[in-house]
């Protein structure tokens, strides 16, 4: 799909549906326009209001193969060294499974235009944000689809 197109509505429910998994120690699950009392609790621990769940894996939704994505995985976490942010492994991964889980980050103090923009660098057609709320929102980085405001 380009991104100059829409996105269909089944792949936004998909993307709705999935469970965004932070691993790690205190590992745990967010979901789309649901709060998260750990996602509050990760902010307050990282001293930040934000953070977003990112992935380079599968631009536009276009499966590549595994080795082109873990270059493409290696770089955005790059970028993310880069800028210090504090970072945390995740996988994006739909309950049924028939899509293979995506290798992502969750990213502390990822302002939202910080976020979109990430996603436009990878050509991701959305990532998920979240503010002080801790309610993980599903924002989409397609050209045909409005960029954020704020």
């Amino acid at each position: 799909m380009s991104s100059t197109t829409l996105i269909d509505e089944t792949t936004l429910r998909e993307y709705r549906e999935t469970e965004y998994r932070v691993l790690g120690e205190a590992g745990f699950v967010l979901r789309i326009d649901q709060f998260s009392a750990a996602l509050a609790a990760a902010h307050a621990a990282h001293h930040c209001t934000c953070s977003a769940f990112v992935t380079a894996f599968n631009p536009h939704s276009t499966r590549l193969p595994d080795a082109e994505n873990l270059a493409r995985q290696q770089a955005l976490r790059e970028v993310l060294r880069q800028q210090r942010h504090a970072v945390v492994d995740g996988i994006g991964q739909h309950p049924d499974g028939h899509w293979q889980g995506e290798p992502s980050f969750l990213v502390f103090g990822l302002s939202l235009e910080e976020a979109y923009k990430l996603g436009r660098q990878f050509s991701q057609n959305a990532i998920v944000w979240a503010g002080s709320e801790a309610i993980p929102q599903l924002i989409l980085c397609v050209e045909a689809h409005c960029p954020p405001s704020g």
